[in-house]
């Protein structure tokens, strides 16, 4: 799980290709059995969202911690 937090959405979308990097290095290291997470606080719209989703990567908002029981954490 890795925490991101954002003021506006400009930050975000110079950024979201860096979680798809992490995803792919640890799956070359311990092989696709990883389940990557994203805690999001703040401004994140539909287009990194959407980005994290193709690249397989889920995502828990700040008002909605209880989501993380999906993920048995």
């Amino acid at each position: 799980m890795e925490a991101k937090s954002a003021g506006d959405f400009a930050n975000v979308n110079k950024r979201r290709k860096e979680e798809a990097r992490k995803v792919q290095q640890l799956n070359a290291t311990y092989g696709n059995k990883i389940e990557f997470v994203l805690f999001l606080c703040g401004y994140f719209d539909t287009g990194y969202l959407g980005y994290e989703a193709a690249e397989g990567i889920d995502w828990v908002w700040e008002h909605r911690i209880n989501d993380f029981a999906e993920f048995e954490l």
